[in-house]
């Protein structure tokens, strides 16, 4: 299976961050193109810890960024390949793009935690609506 970021549904598109998402049988990938400082910490409130409990893997197309865990923290350039073990949190540089790899299960239900305990504004309604579906998924 490919894709390209033009050949996935673009979720979110905001002055912020565009994304670009599909699923690949047990994966979910997505496309993030940042475009302002963005930690992503306070979308975690309701993790454990304020963590993302969810294993990534990705590719750094532009830019950079911080995966920070308890007990330290990553510097991820473009250029790098990464694996984000379960229990971090990220802040992305402004300018960041990179693609990302994650097992759908585990993400949705981090998912359905983190936006749950979010205020969205309403440029986010598809992340709402895949959190219902999600959540849909997860319980059937």
């Amino acid at each position: 299976m490919r894709g390209s970021k033009e050949d996935m549904p673009k979720t979110v598109d905001t002055d912020d961050v565009v994304m670009h998402e599909a699923e690949w049988g047990d994966m979910h990938v997505e496309f993030y193109t940042v475009n302002k400082k963005l930690e992503v910490t306070p979308l975690l409130r309701g993790l454990p810890d304020k963590f993302c409990q969810c294993p990534h893997w990705g590719y750094v197309i532009r830019g950079r960024f911080t995966i920070k865990y308890k007990d330290r923290e990553e510097i991820v350039n473009a250029g790098d390949a990464y694996y984000a073990a379960p229990g971090h949190t990220e802040i992305f540089d402004a300018g960041t793009e990179f693609v990302v790899f994650s097992p759908k299960d585990k993400l949705k239900k981090s998912a359905i935690s983190g936006v749950r305990s979010m205020k969205l504004p309403e440029d986010f309604s598809a992340l709402r609506k895949q959190e219902e579906e999600w959540e849909h998924d997860v319980t059937s």
